[in-house]
Formats: C-alpha cells, structure tokens, sequence
C-alpha cells in the first residue's frame, strides 16, 4: 500500500511539472512560433498604451531577453520563492506562491486567487454532495426497478438534465425565483464567516442548478453499472449464500459500480474548483470563474496564467485522491 501511494504521489508531482511547463510554453513560446515578436509579447502584458519605458521594464522583469529555458526556470523559481520586479526607482515584489503579477493592475495573483476561492468552493462541495447523493440514489433504485414507472420517469428527467445547458436552468431558476416568484430576491454570495444562514440561503438555488446537470449523468453512469454488476455470477452466489438483499446491493452490487463513479467525480470535482465558469457568471459570484473569464476580457495574461496552474492543481490533487479511493473500493489496485 506504502509504495502504491508513493508511485501516485510521484506520478502527481511529474503531472504538475509536465502542466506548469504546457502553461508556460503556451503564454511564451506558441506565441513566438506564430510569428510574435519580443515587444509585441511584452506589450500584451502592459496594456495598448504602454510606453517603451515600460515595455523595457517587462521584457527585463520577464526575462524576454533570455534563453526559453531560462525563463522557464526562473517561472518555476517564483513559484516557490517570489519574484521581484523592477520600474526604474520603484520595486514591486511577488511573494512566495508567486503564480504571476498582473502589471495592469499592479496586484498579486495568489491573493487576488485566494480571496475568490472560498467561493468557488463553496459552490463545488455544496453542489457535488447534492449530485453524488442524488444521482447515485437515483441510479441504484432505478436500476433495482428496472422497467417501472420510477425507472422511467427517473432516466427521462436525467436525460433533460443532461441535455439543458448551465446557462438556460441558471437563468430560468434567477426568472422564475428571483423576478417572477421573489423567493430570493437579493441572491449574492454572502460569506461563511459573515453569517452563515445568508451563506446557505444564497447558494441553494446554484447548488441546486449546478446539480442537477451532473446528478442525472450519475443517476445514468450508476444504473448502467449497477444493471451490469447485478447480473453476474458472484451476485447469485451471494444470494444463494442466504445475504440480506439490502447487503448484496450495497456491499457486493455497489461497491463494484462506485469505480467509474469515483473516476468521473474526481475529474467534474477538480474542475469545478478550478472555476465554475458558467454558474459564477449567471448569478454573479465573484469566483474563480468569473475571474478568469474577466481577465480574459482584459487580455491579463498573467491573471490566466495564474487561474490556469491553480485549476490543474486542484484537478490533479482530486484525481490523486481518485487512486488512493481505488485502493480502498478495490484492494487488488493496489498492486497494480
């Protein structure tokens, strides 16, 4: 189990640095390759109506006039011990995560990262516990019923919930609940800290939205597995041993069925933390989201840069813990 673990963590850490340099040789060399030339690059990090004053500055502070994997080097050193830019007689420091300063806004990335996570999160673990319970709930009783009208009404509503877009049920949930029926008329994201019962008011209804796209794809994946898991030998011979039905399902049925369920939830979870684009935009929460869709907006590269290598952190961290549940729903992976 010792060395299974290590083998994953390595495999993780190898993934992260492959990511960091995929992120960097977008944003550095992709450009080049199409035929940008130095200035031109520097100047999409100041704005249209940089000087050459400052467009000097970055190509020194950047490190525009090095050799790629000097720069890629020094990418990696801010990262884990900061960075220092000079403007002439000014300074700005980047402290340590240093995930990119905007020179537009003349702020840090990580803090301004840090401060919208909360609510990106908030908004991903309340939605993934409604759509794991749900959907799994649903697929099980779907699939132990298969044929009745449970069954049937159950994979028609997954299949809308699949089908609508984010954007439409977002939308549609804000005209009937907020404007129509003025249920939650002031609908914003209120912090924890701040008051708690305002925090789970405000989130039900994109808690309920998000979920609903995703619990009815698991309510599908979970009765495709479970119809399947249902039907072979050791499930007969479990029966036949005299188990109670309620321990066959469970234990034997669905433990069997949870793997491509782990698989899935670990990736929808890691980009959900990576920035719920499309739900933070409709209602307005100022996640990590909707701050990289406006920092694209703004053309801050250093800002997406910086979103981008924080969402493949939290996409492969989640898909760590995805191989280390492996190895608890099916010992022989961790020999594997």
């Amino acid at each position: 189990m010792t060395a299974y673990i290590i083998r994953r963590v390595f495999a993780a850490v190898l993934l992260l640095l492959v990511v960091s340099a995929v992120t960097f040789a977008i944003f550095f060399l992709v450009p080049r390759l199409g035929g940008q030339t130095v200035t031109q690059l520097a100047t999409q990090y100041v704005g249209k109506d940089a000087n050459p004053e400052s467009i000097a500055a970055i190509k020194k502070n950047l490190g525009f006039d090095q050799p790629l994997y000097a720069q890629y080097w020094q990418f990696i050193k801010a990262i884990f011990v900061g960075a220092k830019y000079n403007f002439g007689p000014d300074a700005s420091v980047c402290h340590a995560p240093c995930f990119g300063y905007s020179f537009k806004q003349h702020v840090e990335v990580w803090p301004e990262i840090t401060a919208r996570i909360p609510v990106t999160l908030s908004l991903a673990i309340g939605a993934a516990v409604l759509w794991l319970i749900s959907g799994v709930a649903i697929g099980v009783l779907s699939a132990l019923r298969r044929g009745s009208i449970f069954d049937r009404i159950a994979m028609g509503v997954a299949l809308a919930g699949v089908s609508l877009p984010m954007f439409f049920t977002g939308t549609l949930c804000l005209a009937l609940f907020t404007y129509q029926w003025p249920i939650w008329e002031n609908l914003q994201y209120v912090p924890f800290g701040e008051n708690p019962a305002e925090w789970f008011w405000n989130l039900i209804i994109p808690w309920c939205t998000l979920a609903f796209l995703y619990s009815a794809l698991y309510a599908r994946l979970t009765r495709a597995g479970m119809l399947e898991t249902m039907g072979e030998d050791y499930i007969r011979t479990a029966r036949a041993k005299g188990l109670r039905e309620s321990k066959v399902v469970t234990k034997h049925g669905l433990r069997a069925a949870l793997t491509p369920i782990v698989t899935i939830f670990g990736m929808d979870f890691g980009l959900l933390l990576g920035g719920a684009v499309i739900t933070e935009t409709v209602f307005s929460f100022n996640g990590m989201g909707a701050y990289a869709i406006q920092a694209v907006k703004d053309n801050d590269l250093p800002i997406v840069m910086g979103v981008t290598l924080t969402a493949a952190f939290f996409i492969v961290f989640c898909n760590l813990l995805v191989d280390l549940v492996y190895a608890a729903i099916d010992p022989r992976v961790r020999y594997s």
